[in-house]
């Protein structure tokens, strides 16, 4: 993506959210109350780092049908931003959990699958790393690109809807929008969502500048 207002659209959407979402009305619920509000900021993470691994992902399978190294940069360049998501989305799952469950990690399917997944990830940057021919590096992380993606949808996709977790929306619990009566929690929420996704591909395209200038 290029071009000044996508840039601008984003960094307004998060602004938007952070802001909005601090003093609009949200729905009283039992356990969780007022800290309803992680949604706009801990979830929409979440929403972004499947987003920009999802791309990274894609840059993948391209590199490996055409050998061009321009997807291997942004493939790389994708997949640290989503890392950069999954840290802040889980530093915010934490604090979350910390106050409506009273612990900071609890032995949930969803916690325990994205530790999984993100050391799958950590494995991906030290596997690039401990390559030095520039072809065999974006040849072989590639392939592990592909895999540690579809590892990301089965642990914190799939296997958490099939055992009991208390994830809402997972293991049989009711999701948020069954809560969100008036929409009040989509219109800050889905802001949110893009607003991350927006300025995450900007980093990322900045990254993948700065590494095509290097190499």
């Amino acid at each position: 993506m290029k071009g000044l207002p996508y840039k601008i659209a984003g960094l307004l959407l998060i602004l938007f959210s952070l802001t909005y979402g601090l003093w609009a009305e949200v729905p009283e619920l039992p356990i969780i109350e007022q800290s309803i509000r992680n949604l706009f900021y801990h979830v929409s993470m979440w929403f972004a780092m499947v987003a920009m691994m999802a791309g990274s992902f894609g840059n993948a399978i391209r590199f490996l049908s055409s050998e061009n190294m321009i997807r291997d940069r942004r493939s790389i360049s994708l997949a640290e931003m989503g890392m950069f998501f999954s840290v802040m989305g889980l530093l915010t799952g934490m604090l979350w959990a910390k106050f409506t469950w009273g612990a900071w990690w609890t032995n949930d399917p969803k916690l325990n699958g994205t530790a999984i997944t993100m050391l799958i990830y950590l494995a991906y940057f030290v596997l690039r790393n401990s390559i030095n021919d520039p072809r065999k590096r974006a040849r072989i992380s590639a392939v592990y690109n592909i895999f540690a993606f579809v590892m990301m949808i089965v642990f914190i996709g799939i296997l958490p809807r099939m055992t009991d977790s208390l994830h809402p929306g997972n293991g049989g619990n009711p999701g948020f929008n069954s809560y969100d009566l008036d929409n009040g929690l989509r219109l800050v929420f889905y802001p949110a969502v893009l607003g991350w996704i927006l300025v995450g591909t900007w980093i990322a395209a900045l990254r993948y500048r700065i590494r095509t200038l290097e190499e």
